[in-house]
């Protein structure tokens, strides 16, 4: 391992250490303390954001149960650097959200279009003369409401105004680029994915409101990895789309595996090429809420994570070489099982050979004959091709999982998968 190596991994564990996190939340509650301010939470609110709709729902339970003041952001659609497949993005999330209404509780419909630019732009004005209000979450949820019923008033022609621009401002000051986004005290919140850190996070520093209910409005789903009954036909497919440079497909090894096992399923491992690597821009504000994001969920996941050494490039292609020939010996799964742990949690180079060696033998696989892998092109083949098919149904980002029709992005939607494994096997 190279210095380098060294020094930016021990670097990268203690920025995602759980140590750091409660420092800087001492750090800014003893500011505030002093200062004698009131917990301030900021949304960024993105009108034609399906995940929006949902948040505002929640928000308005969340703004009665939490003693905070509430600063309420509108904001337009993410830059292109941060939505490389937009098209792809907007129609997966109408879906996504209309599974995750469906599991919450909340109320989202997916009629299979976006509304219209000039109706966007309406709700827009609407919700923007809406803001500071003191009627404002009835009418936000109006206003919503009707964007997505397609009832929205139309603009009326004098309405000049940019309704977004100070909310894309305090946004970008802040260091973020999504809607649906929550931010207090330093860190990032998801909507309603990543509502249950900002609540946990509140209710130790005081705020939740005496008497108010003790659940969280949407805790993170778990699988429950019930073992299936006797199968009846065809033994179920869970494809598994993966990179080796995404930490969320290092978070989903070990539930991928338990989920096939659980309910009798094979396992295919499809790997990609990492998105930095097909030209898709991952800028640095991206990577850092996303790598701080993985460490949040490690933590609740109970898995290792922090120890990082970056597998883009050479280590990745090295790894693929070699996985493509696991698979062939029946070792595909050791081997990026022990790849991912040990390039995001313990900080192993795999661009060496000694790095490589580690790996491969902890993946139960013969360093000399996977070795004589390392130079083999045929992987790029079936990474293409795994590529192809995920753009094919409708995805580009990893992980996905793939049961029959039925396909989710994220590591924490493997939840749909268990229960359409569950009606396969049932």
């Amino acid at each position: 391992m190279s210095l380098k190596t060294l020094v930016v991994s021990r670097v990268a564990e203690v920025i995602t250490s759980a140590q750091r996190q409660d420092a800087a939340r001492d750090k800014f509650e003893k500011e505030r303390q002093r200062q004698g301010a009131r917990h301030r939470v900021d949304y960024f609110h993105q009108i034609d954001d399906p995940y929006g709709h949902l948040a505002l729902q929640t928000l308005d339970l969340f703004r009665s149960r939490y003693d905070v003041d509430f600063h309420v952001w509108l904001v337009g659609p993410p830059d292109d650097w941060a939505a490389p497949e937009r098209d792809r993005l907007i129609a997966y999330a109408r879906e996504d959200s209309a599974r995750l209404a469906k599991k919450s509780g909340f109320a989202f419909v997916d009629h299979g279009d976006q509304p219209a630019p000039e109706a966007v732009r309406a709700a827009q004005v609407q919700f923007a003369a809406a803001l500071g209000a003191e009627d404002f979450w009835p009418r936000a949820l109006s206003i919503s409401n009707a964007l997505w019923a397609g009832t929205i008033e139309p603009l009326t022609p004098s309405a000049t105004v940019e309704p977004c621009a100070k909310g894309d401002a305090e946004r970008a000051r802040l260091g973020h680029f999504m809607g649906a986004m929550l931010h207090y005290g330093g860190e990032w919140y998801w909507g309603i994915d990543r509502l249950h850190y900002l609540e946990t996070r509140l209710r130790g520093v005081g705020a939740h409101v005496p008497g108010a209910p003790a659940e969280l409005i949407f805790a993170a789903p778990d699988l429950e990895l019930k073992s299936a009954k006797q199968q009846v036909g065809e033994r179920p497919v869970l494809h598994w789309y993966l990179s080796f440079r995404s930490p969320y497909t290092y978070l989903s090894a070990h539930r991928a595996k338990a989920l096939a096992d659980a309910y009798g399923a094979e396992l295919r491992l499809r790997y990609v090429l990492p998105m930095v690597m097909r030209g898709l821009p991952v800028p640095p504000m991206k990577s850092r809420y996303f790598t701080l994001d993985n460490a949040r969920e490690a933590r609740r996941l109970d898995i290792p994570f922090g120890r990082i050494a970056d597998p883009v490039g050479k280590p990745v292609e090295r790894g693929y070489a070699i996985l493509a020939w696991a698979l062939q010996e029946g070792r595909g799964y050791e081997f990026v099982e022990a790849f991912l742990s040990a390039v995001w949690s313990q900080g192993v180079d795999a661009g060496s050979d000694a790095g490589m060696k580690q790996i491969v033998e902890k993946a139960g696989v013969p360093w000399p004959e996977a070795r004589e892998q390392l130079a083999r092109e045929g992987w790029r083949e079936d990474a293409e091709a795994n590529r192809l098919e995920l753009l094919e149904i409708g995805h580009w980002g990893v992980p996905c999982f793939r049961v029959n029709d039925v396909c989710v992005w994220g590591q924490d939607r493997m939840w749909v998968i268990e229960d359409a494994l569950k009606e396969l096997t049932s």
